[in-house]
């Protein structure tokens, strides 16, 4: 069984708060794009996981082998899986890859065991995995909150098309959330990017983009900076990091920019995608 595992971008994030067991809570909204892993799970004596990518852990450290585990343990089933990933979402680049993939696998063992779990059920599963699992379980654009287990889908209109474009660095999310100062971070409006979304309000959705974690990801990966700075001056309307970065992503409604824009960066060695929203 093979199923893709679509990547995110967050149109707005607002780190709320430190909590005090050291998480933080978050107003976020999140959308699915059509850019994608694919995982392909058979049942097997034992568990085991082929990548195309030698960088990627094949123990607990991999997100599908600990999604496998948590299932097993919550559920009670032996069934092993052989587990193939074709993987294309870069790593530390706010895109949600490693989530995707494990999200991905959670839906592919409730058909394959025929658990019959509900997508509240399946979220409650992701929680254990990781923040962004129970976004990418249910891949609708949605308002997530708290730790990211608190998600609100809700209908978007979005004719327009995405560039992302990855810097040659990544960056921690650990050391981007370590390094964020409360007295000077700034809080996107959250809610007024919803409501512009769900009224294909493309004037009002741009000038809503916003990301608290912009500005420490800029001082750790200077990059970032840069991409910002050539994609808003080839033309395109709003510019953002995406979750922790590195990837910066371009919104334009012009194909030919689109177009233009990729051949560019590609050609001044970033990684680059076109891409757009995904819709249920």
């Amino acid at each position: 069984m093979k199923e893709r595992a679509f990547a995110k971008i967050n149109l707005c994030l607002d780190v709320v708060r430190r909590r005090e067991d050291g998480y933080h809570d978050l107003r976020m909204i999140m959308v699915p794009i059509d850019f994608y892993d694919v995982l392909e799970l058979m049942p097997s004596e034992e568990t085991t996981m082929t990548l195309n990518r030698s960088y990627l852990p094949v123990n607990d450290k991999n997100t599908v082998i600990k999604a496998i585990h948590v299932m097993q343990e919550r559920y009670g089933f032996t069934q092993n899986f052989a587990c193939t990933l074709q993987k294309h979402i870069p790593t530390q680049a706010g895109l949600a890859g490693g989530s995707a993939d494990a999200a991905a696998a959670i839906r592919m063992i409730n058909r394959i065991m025929k658990l019959d779990l509900s997508v509240e059920e399946m979220i409650d599963v992701a929680k254990e995995v990781g923040a962004d699992v129970p976004f990418c379980t249910i891949n609708r654009p949605a308002l997530v909150e708290g730790i990211g287990e608190k998600i609100q889908p809700f209908s978007c209109h979005s004719d327009f098309g995405i560039l992302l474009v990855k810097p040659r660095r990544g960056v921690s999310t650990k050391a981007a959330f370590g390094g964020l100062n409360f007295d000077t971070i700034q809080h996107p409006d959250v809610d007024g990017m919803k409501t512009a979304l769900e009224n294909g309000d493309y004037e009002g959705m741009i000038s809503r983009l916003g990301n608290s974690l912009e500005e420490i990801s800029l001082q750790l990966v200077e990059e970032i900076r840069d991409v910002k700075e050539q994609l808003t001056e080839l033309g395109f309307d709003g510019v953002l990091m995406s979750g922790s970065g590195s990837t910066v992503f371009g919104i334009t409604k012009s194909p030919r920019l689109l177009r233009e824009s990729s051949d560019l960066m590609r050609a001044n060695g970033y990684f680059v995608r076109m891409t757009r929203i995904i819709q249920p």
